[in-house]
């Protein structure tokens, strides 16, 4: 089969197209010919040799396809359409996926569309409920708002809850896609002062939860937009790692729940149980289209290196996806 592999860490120009044998089932997985992945920001990480979490030499996480092989003992017949988080090895023509990871493919959902959900959508469940602990009608700040997991946490956020929605991007043309799927005010950082705007908007009492994929360069903003026993989940560190000269005193005066998480190198189980309550309690709402997946790019197979590049620029909105 063909598959997309990093000849050695570095920038986009180190993945390349070689053959490779098809992975063998196991007990418990299934087989996907996989038609479309999607690109994440621990791909990149990952090429660049920085994650050390990730042992299969292909890249990707999360595929839709159609399952061609089941190990005996699965429920999910061949000829599924299927979803789904891999541990590694989505970059290729077929992968093997835990079958208690598989989530079917709604009719009405092209491949595309159904690669575009897994991680994103997960992640945002799992720091909205799990981590967040958002209730029904708290305020929530959503940094990145135009991300794939920014998308995914508005769109949750609005359907299963009563919150106040406050989403940061860096353009206007973000802002206003981002309100389109139900945050309620938007703040563009490259203009305004975020924790301002915020404490304007929640009458000087900050946001009960955020959602931070941008770590050091915005601490101490999220700090002063943070309430009082608010929880701060922190997802990523697109702003850096090293947050300078930091006082540690502010965040006991805030009695802040600070959280930090990645969802790839988590256990199976845990990945497990979360794709289970999302499939129970969210994907009714796909079927319904009070939630859709949000697909910025389509890419073929062969323009890897332009997909990964793309989502170095951040000029993506929702996701990028690469059809097999």
């Amino acid at each position: 089969m063909k598959a997309i592999v990093v000849k050695q860490p570095g920038g986009a120009e180190q993945l390349h197209i070689q053959d490779v044998s098809i992975p063998k089932v196991k007990t418990g997985e299934l087989l996907i010919k996989v038609e479309a992945f999607a690109i994440n920001r621990t791909d990149i990480v990952t090429r660049e040799g920085k994650s050390g979490y990730m042992t299969n030499p292909i890249l990707g996480i999360e595929v839709a396809g159609e399952v061609v092989e089941a190990a005996e003992g699965t429920m999910i017949e061949i000829g599924t359409r299927v979803m789904g988080l891999v541990n590694g090895g989505g970059y290729a023509e077929y992968v093997v996926m835990p079958a208690d990871r598989a989530i079917k493919v709604p009719a009405d959902l092209s491949f595309e569309e159904a690669a575009a959900i897994p991680e994103v959508f997960l992640t945002a469940y799992q720091t909205l409920f799990w981590l967040g602990e958002l209730a029904y009608d708290e305020t929530v700040l959503i940094h990145a708002g135009g991300s794939g997991v920014g998308t995914a946490a508005i769109q949750i956020a609005k359907q299963m809850t009563d919150a106040i929605i406050i989403t940061t991007a860096g353009s206007q043309e973000k802002l206003a896609f981002c309100q389109s799927l139900g945050a309620d005010i938007g703040i563009n950082y490259k203009e305004q002062f975020f924790d301002e705007e915020i404490l304007k908007a929640t009458n000087n009492q900050g946001a009960d939860v955020i959602l931070d994929f941008i770590g050091a360069s915005y601490w101490n903003n999220n700090i002063k937009s943070l309430k009082i026993d608010g929880r701060w989940i922190l997802i990523g560190i697109l702003g850096g790692a090293m947050v300078e000269n930091m006082n540690i005193r502010e965040l006991m005066a805030k009695r802040a729940q600070l959280k930090a998480t990645l969802l790839t190198p988590r256990s199976d189980q845990y990945k497990k149980e979360l794709t289970e309550e999302f499939t129970k309690k969210a994907m009714p709402l796909f079927t319904n289209r009070k939630i859709k997946p949000v697909v910025d790019t389509v890419f073929p197979f062969e323009e890897i290196q332009d997909a990964h590049r793309h989502m170095e620029a951040s000029k993506n909105i929702g996701k990028i996806v690469v059809r097999v």
